[in-house]
């Protein structure tokens, strides 16, 4: 089994990079953070390198200050073993797997798009989040939870469970998160902390955004776009990304949803993400364009005129509703 195959690495080893996929959210931070907390139970040692910075509304999330940006000096650090975690493609870490020269690489997730890059993969499709596996991992090694790590493996699990509404969401899933919640967690304030932080010169855009919505395949697509212009002149906090794609799922009768966004260089690829209520497996969809994640949350990126991208994924999505 490849958690017993996980967990003897991690007793052969004493120091690990650990690292998860670019544009890190809940369970990116939820499963590194907790990763790390259990390797320091080990009294073993750790580093948690992150391409990217926290993205905002996370900071409440104990241990936050030990994630490090990937910079020039991180080639210096020394480490026996490379953790990538709720990451599908090891190069969707970023830069941080080039820092990894012929070291052992531990592959821990849940995407079922998973390539299975690493020398010991452990991938676990039915697994509601990252997070939830880590979970098992203290589990496995018989090591007790406290307040920071159930905090954070809490919100992992919240955040990919879209705060279990998901069809990911399953009964061990709630027994999982009755067993953190024992812990203390104030939910309400987790939930505000994670959704309910829009700054107020943020919303201007955020409606901007939702009023250029669009509908395809007689109204069961819904489509955004978020224009890089905004950002040349002015610093926005958090990606507003989520809440355009929550949006677009509560609308009724939309099957898929579909969210463009291209970066600020200058022809930068467009990122799509894709969101589905289920009759749709969008991971075969990202999967066309080379990209992945799950059967009802997926992306990929696709170079070349807004118009014809976005032509190119409405009628994979069409073929899929057939």
């Amino acid at each position: 089994m490849s958690l017993s195959k996980i967990c003897r690495s991690i007793e052969k080893h004493n120091n690990f990079l650990i690292t998860a996929h670019i544009n890190p959210e809940g369970d990116a931070l939820g499963s590194v953070l907790g990763f790390y907390n259990l390797i320091k139970k080990l009294n073993k040692q750790a580093t948690i390198i992150s391409d990217d910075l926290l993205p905002a509304g996370y900071d409440f999330l104990p241990g936050t200050q030990y994630i490090r940006r990937l910079s020039k000096e991180s080639k210096d650090i020394k480490f026996d073993c490379l953790v990538v975690l709720d990451c599908a493609d090891l190069k969707r870490t970023g830069g941080v797997y080039k820092l990894n020269l012929n070291q052992p690489i531990l592959n821990i997730d849940h995407h079922i798009s998973n390539q299975e890059f690493g020398d010991i993969n452990w991938v676990d499709a039915r697994a509601s989040s990252c997070s939830e596996m880590i979970y098992q991992l203290f589990k496995r090694f018989h090591l007790s939870l406290d307040k920071d790590t159930a905090l954070v493996l809490y919100t992992g699990i919240m955040t990919d469970t879209g705060s279990f509404r998901y069809s990911n969401t399953s009964s061990s899933t709630f027994k999982i998160v009755s067993e953190l919640l024992k812990f203390g967690i104030n939910v309400a304030q987790t939930y505000r902390a994670t959704y309910e932080n829009i700054p107020v010169k943020e919303v201007a855009l955020l409606l901007k955004i939702l009023s250029e919505i669009k509908f395809f395949g007689k109204n069961k697509i819904a489509t955004f776009r978020m224009n890089p212009e905004p950002f040349k002149t002015k610093k926005f906090s958090m990606d507003l990304a989520d809440y355009v794609l929550s949006f677009g799922r509560a609308i009724k009768g939309v099957e898929v949803v579909a969210l463009f966004k291209r970066g600020l260089e200058f022809k930068s690829p467009f990122r799509v993400n894709l969101r589905s209520q289920g009759r749709v497996d969008v991971n075969k969809i990202a999967g066309f364009f080379g990209g992945g994640g799950h059967k009802t949350a997926a992306g990929c990126t696709i170079s070349g005129d807004f118009l014809a991208v976005r032509r190119k994924v409405i009628t994979k999505i069409c073929q899929g509703l057939k």
